[in-house]
């Protein structure tokens, strides 16, 4: 990297230090990041063999539907999802090719447990369903995503999403952020470590708040809706039907005066 692009990217990374623990974090990554890239939405979540779930999003200059976009991942596209490089369940094979490419320390690639990866994916070339359901209906066009593979195989990712009236991303964009990929996931990951425990701390209270006559499961199934859990996830967790589950799901909404996922979340930023 030139040196004036050193001296940059110096500054971009002590601006996100000092945001660390603060509430606009995922604002402060997009806007200073948008500053290397054409960069619209962001969003940070981990998806695999542990249960999924979103730790942050943030969007600029578009409206912000990064929380409609997760759960519409979550209804079907994510077991189609091929660009983690392996197979989610009801996964077909991974077509040659692709998956996540490593960087190494010598910029060259390959697929390695633990490693920090970048992965670049354009609508075209998601599945039908992903490309319909995420992409298209959210005027998504591409996407940038430095990832890090767990040991029980789940991916924790940090994306950046291009949308369709801004130019492609260059060569140029992908290296910049090949080279800053490890210095963002640690950041990324400290400030999840500094917020996780306080954010979640305050849910209860705030679902209180807003529906005294919430029942104790109705609570349950709603604080695991808010990490990313999936209906038959709950379920499994609180030993529940599905259909019991939904109820409960139902029922909490009908109190919170909301009718969607995403809803929930905005109650709890608000």
């Amino acid at each position: 990297m030139p040196a004036r692009g050193m001296a940059h990217a110096s500054a971009l990374l002590a601006g996100l230090v000092e945001s660390l623990g603060q509430a606009d974090f995922a604002h402060s990554a997009l806007a200073r990041l948008s500053t290397i890239a054409p960069l619209a939405s962001l969003s940070v979540y981990r998806i695999g063999s542990l249960q999924p779930r979103l730790f942050m999003s943030a969007s600029q200059g578009v409206p912000d539907t990064t929380r409609q976009c997760w759960s519409a991942y979550l209804s079907g596209p994510q077991h189609e999802d091929r660009s983690w490089g392996r197979q989610w369940p009801c996964h077909a094979p991974a077509a040659p090719g692709t998956g996540m490419a490593a960087v190494d320390d010598k910029g060259g690639s390959g697929e390695e447990q633990g490693s920090c990866s970048l992965v670049h994916v354009q609508a075209s070339e998601v599945t039908p369903l992903h490309r319909q359901c995420v992409y298209e209906a959210h005027g998504v066009a591409e996407r940038i995503s430095i990832a890090e593979r767990g040991s029980d195989g789940s991916v924790f990712a940090v994306n950046f999403y291009r949308h369709a009236h801004q130019k492609p991303f260059s060569d140029r964009h992908l290296s910049d952020f090949a080279d800053l990929s490890a210095a963002l996931m640690a950041l990324t990951r400290k400030h999840i470590a500094l917020t996780a425990d306080a954010g979640e701390s305050r849910w209860p209270q705030r679902l209180r708040e807003r529906a005294p006559g919430l029942t104790a499961r109705e609570l349950d199934v709603c604080l695991r809706l808010l990490r990313g859990m999936t209906l038959d996830g709950i379920a499994a967790d609180l030993q529940l039907s599905a259909a019991t589950a939904k109820t409960y799901r139902n029922r909490a909404f009908a109190r919170l005066d909301i009718h969607h996922r995403h809803q929930l979340f905005a109650l709890m930023v608000e």
